[in-house]
């Protein structure tokens, strides 16, 4: 969809008969809000469109979830194979893909398990598990949780038989959990995004980091109104229409921390 035709689509919504329905709500991740992004990003929509988006942020599990029992319009999330089932399973109408940044693990400048300036993921959490250095984990089923425990089963190794000794799993939030690892001394595996905009970092450092292993994805996905009659199907489609214009790629873009821009937008060109 052109720049032109999102114009359009937003001017033929903009009618008194849909002015008191001018909301979405939008099931989405931690780390997009804990970011920041949404404060930036969602002005800028709501001022071109009219449209109001409130934001639930959970792990995206938690949010696929919400969403197939029809309590959210739109799913705007980072687990490809999780988000392509949620669409063949007829809960969503279509992905897209909507930008990326990466994973990354930060420790403690005394780095117990000698992994700083690796840039191979696998082989840094076998070197944890080895040397049982402590590990916090979210333990939440979000994008997040689910990259890491992929991760862990290609490193050959199972953290989930030392749960609650060296491996702890918070099943909290992104920023939640970097406070609970920084408090035990712990690695944690975090996205980037998060870790920038993160105000606790104390002398924490990024020890692991450059794995293309370590890429995150972002998609977002229309409710489908066939599943989900009562979603809010036309205003929906706007916002994601909107997201992978020309406006909402620069929009994302244009979203940095000290000059650091924190999602690289991706969407397939219009």
């Amino acid at each position: 969809m052109t720049a032109k035709t999102v114009t359009i689509a937003l001017l033929a919504l903009a009618t008194p008969a849909l002015a008191q329905e001018q909301s979405i709500l939008v099931q989405s991740t931690t780390s997009t809000a804990n970011s920041g992004l949404y404060d930036y990003l969602l002005p800028i929509f709501t001022t071109e469109s009219g449209i109001i988006v409130n934001v639930v942020a959970v792990g995206t599990g938690q949010a696929i979830k919400n969403a197939e029992n029809c309590d959210g319009d739109v799913l705007l999330v980072h687990a490809k194979p999780a988000e392509e089932k949620f669409v063949a399973d007829g809960f969503g109408t279509t992905r897209s893909d909507l930008m990326y940044n990466d994973f990354i693990i930060v420790g403690p400048p005394s780095d117990p398990a000698g992994i700083k300036g690796m840039t191979d993921v696998q082989p840094a959490l076998a070197k944890i598990a080895e040397t049982k250095a402590p590990f916090a984990s979210r333990g939440d089923d979000s994008g997040t949780h689910q990259k890491e425990m992929e991760l862990w089963s290609d490193s050959g190794a199972d953290p989930k038989a030392a749960s609650g000794d060296w491996y702890r799993e918070t099943g909290s939030g992104m920023g939640a959990t970097l406070n609970t690892g920084l408090g035990m001394g712990a690695y944690v595996l975090t996205d980037r995004a998060t870790w920038i905009s993160f105000e606790n970092k104390q002398d924490y450092l990024i020890v692991v980091e450059g794995d293309q292993d370590l890429y995150n994805q972002y998609g977002v996905i229309p409710v489908n109104p066939a599943k989900c009659p009562s979603v809010k199907s036309a205003e929906a489609q706007v916002f994601a229409d909107w997201l992978v214009s020309e406006a909402g790629q620069a929009a994302i873009a244009g979203y940095k921390i000290n000059d650091q821009q924190l999602f690289f937008p991706n969407a397939p060109k219009q």
